[in-house]
């Protein structure tokens, strides 16, 4: 109802139900008396008020936020709120949240209210629509049936949503007990996230594992070919004793993200109940549910007696790397890498391409050594390492080999590969 006559206070009441309830509402103002009317009238006057939600925001605003929660939003689901985004208006600023269940997102941004409320809409939609428009400020408003009206200047659109009634409920983020820095925190992650297993069925393998002590961070992936471990000396605000967590590889990915758009000098919050995980960044929070399980000793497959050494440029052996593998086995990705005293050569061979080799001049004092690798995992370490001299660490033809920079700045990364058969 968008006008209002001045009326007795139990007039609203019969309105509102007359369609469904009218005998009810007959009842109520014969048997309950009149107080108990104006006390229903009221209650209906309070819901209509909390689906009243009425903002401006700019556009450049809303984008960026509305951005980083695409990567929580499912895009197939049989539950379509999870679809859709909260939006909750108060005061000068816009909550809004995305989840599956599995992870969430809140962030939020500045806006000038007319009227407080909350609603649901379209995540992808939303975002596709607000892309297209000019760069100008935005208008909100929900309407009946939970239809939200986007106005910018003589655009007019009205979006089907759905009651926020149907959206999960959060849980609240319990006590801080450790702060990290975001930036170092999202290189950890670009150095780690590619060696997380893809394989739903290797349940604890679908994440990172995290650890925590008062000095130093670790985090280590791997999917049983092939481990990535990075390790920072760094001291962590808040926190007294060892923790470790394993960390979702969606969590992982969508953390990333939020780190780095927080800047180098943001801290992340960090807490865990029994069942989530929950990081904070400035007004932005992320919620993952807890990956259970052991993870493996991954200590225990570190090598140690990798002897037979040789450095190469990252981006020379990333580039022969490209190369020959065009004439890989394109299933397997086997590529040959052979070290002797004419350096470090590449090869591959396939009955449907031919067969590519390359040789990069090195220095190598050791014994002559062959052994087979999958170029991707390799190109994989070679892509999150940092530029400058690589470090190829072998033993034999059947143990697994260590790659690692030559020389690190801030965070020692090593990365282990297990051999192919050629």
């Amino acid at each position: 109802m968008v006008g209002r006559r001045a009326e007795l206070p139990f007039l609203p009441l019969l309105l509102e139900f007359h369609s469904l309830y009218c005998y009810c509402g007959l009842y109520l103002l014969l048997e309950k008396g009149y107080s108990t009317a104006v006390a229903a009238s009221t209650a209906v006057a309070q819901a209509r008020g909390n689906q009243e939600m009425e903002f401006t925001v700019s556009k450049a605003d809303l984008l960026r936020e509305l951005s980083l929660t695409q990567g929580v939003v499912e895009r197939k689901t049989t539950i379509p709120i999870l679809a859709n985004i909260l939006c909750e208006a108060k005061g000068s600023r816009l909550a809004i949240t995305a989840t599956d269940l599995e992870l969430t997102i809140c962030t939020s941004c500045d806006v000038k209210t007319k009227k407080d409320g909350s609603g649901t809409v379209s995540a992808k939609k939303l975002l596709e629509i607000i892309r297209l428009l000019p760069d100008s400020d935005i208008r909100f408003k929900l309407l009946e049936n939970h239809w939200v009206q986007i106005t910018s200047d003589k655009r007019n659109y009205k979006m089907v949503g759905m009651a926020k009634e149907n959206f999960p409920a959060l849980p609240a983020m319990p006590h801080v007990f450790a702060r990290l820095p975001a930036a170092l925190i999202a290189d950890m992650i670009a150095k780690t996230y590619f060696a997380i297993s893809m394989e739903e069925s290797r349940y604890t393998l679908n994440g990172a594992k995290l650890i925590l002590k008062p000095d130093s961070i670790t985090l280590v992936a791997t999917d049983g070919h092939r481990l990535a471990l990075v390790e920072a000396t760094q001291k962590v605000d808040g926190l007294n004793t060892e923790a470790g967590v394993l960390v979702p590889k969606k969590a992982m990915n969508e953390l990333k993200a939020l780190a780095a758009e927080a800047g180098d000098e943001a801290q992340i919050e960090f807490a865990q109940d029994e069942s989530n995980l929950f990081f904070r960044i400035g007004e932005r929070q992320l919620i993952s549910r807890k990956l259970t399980g052991q993870f493996p000793n991954y200590e225990a497959v570190l090598p140690r007696d990798n002897t037979k050494s040789v450095g190469i440029d990252r981006d020379e052996l990333a580039d022969a790397l490209r190369r020959v593998s065009q004439l890989a086995d394109q299933r397997s990705q086997a590529v040959k890498v052979t070290l002797s005293k004419e350096g470090v050569e590449i090869s591959a061979s396939s009955p449907e391409y031919g067969e590519a080799r390359e040789v990069i001049e090195r220095e190598y004092k050791g014994a002559d050594l062959s052994i087979g690798f999958n170029a991707k995992y390799m190109l994989d370490f070679l892509a999150a390492a940092p530029q400058g001299p690589i470090s190829l660490e072998l033993k034999d033809e059947q143990s697994a080999g260590q790659m690692r920079p030559s020389a690190e700045e801030g965070t020692r990364y090593r990365y282990v590969i297990m051999p192919m058969r050629i």
